[in-house]
């Protein structure tokens, strides 16, 4: 599928059985009160605030809990000041690594984040020297069963996308960061579920690894993914098949 690679895949069915889940709920609410602070708290007007809800009830959290956010992030209750930080570097075979981050201490957070690269065999590089590679961009996945191509096709170019790649597996949609919210909308509305909805950075070409490199990049990656402040890893990574396999179990 365009733009995805196998460690994405694997990524979703990690993130499916052994996630942190408190750890990540926290990430999530983070993401809904710094969107609140900044465009207001009615996600019908706030469109990051929309997504960023959405994103959290996908991940099952309580309703209160994103309320509380809300509410955190419009001024009521305890005061929070996160400072969006991108980290951007290379992984030890040469793949390049893009994180987003939600920090209260920039200086305390770009010390931890260099610490995980180097120990693992990466670099961390300046700013801007991997983010040329990625577009911000909405992908929506879904099941070979969900429908036929043509259906998806049909409802995804109407709603505002502008790609649909078929693979082994099943349909990825694609679309610009504006459209996501009617794209998928469009979907829920025929009643077709996507097996996983994100605005994400997908990489212009991707970089395959295998053996130790594959592997040492993937224990970095994760071990950036368990830190409190990073919000979200993009690489372009891909491995064969074979090696999926093998890292999977």
């Amino acid at each position: 599928m365009a733009g995805h690679s196998h460690w994405a895949k694997i990524k979703r069915a990690k993130a499916v059985t052994d996630a942190r889940r408190g750890k990540h709920w926290s990430k999530l609410s983070r993401a809904i009160i710094v969107a609140a602070r900044i465009g207001g708290p009615d996600p019908t007007m706030n469109f990051a605030l929309r997504y960023a809800i959405e994103a959290a009830r996908d991940e099952n959290m309580p309703r209160d809990t994103i309320e509380r956010a809300i509410k955190r992030g419009s001024g009521e209750g305890e005061a929070d000041s996160f400072i969006d930080m991108n980290y951007e570097g290379y992984a030890p075979g040469g793949a390049a690594i893009f994180c987003t981050a939600l920090t209260d201490n920039r200086t305390r957070t770009a010390g931890e984040i260099r610490n995980l690269f180097e120990h693992r065999g990466g670099t961390l590089g300046a700013s801007g020297c991997v983010a040329w590679m990625f577009t911000k961009r909405g992908v929506l996945n879904f099941a070979k069963a969900a429908a036929s191509e043509d259906r998806i096709t049909e409802i995804a170019i109407d709603a505002g996308a502008d790609d649909v790649q078929a693979g082994e597996q099943g349909y990825e949609v694609s679309c610009p960061p504006d459209a996501f919210v009617a794209v998928r909308t469009a979907f829920e509305q025929a009643g077709l579920k996507p097996e996983s909805a994100e605005i994400t950075m997908v990489a212009s070409n991707n970089i395959t690894l295998s053996g130790e490199n594959a592997e040492k990049a993937l224990k970095l990656i994760e071990a950036l993914e368990d830190h409190d402040d990073i919000q979200k890893v993009y690489s372009n990574l891909d491995i064969s098949d074979e090696e999926a396999e093998r890292l999977s179990g």
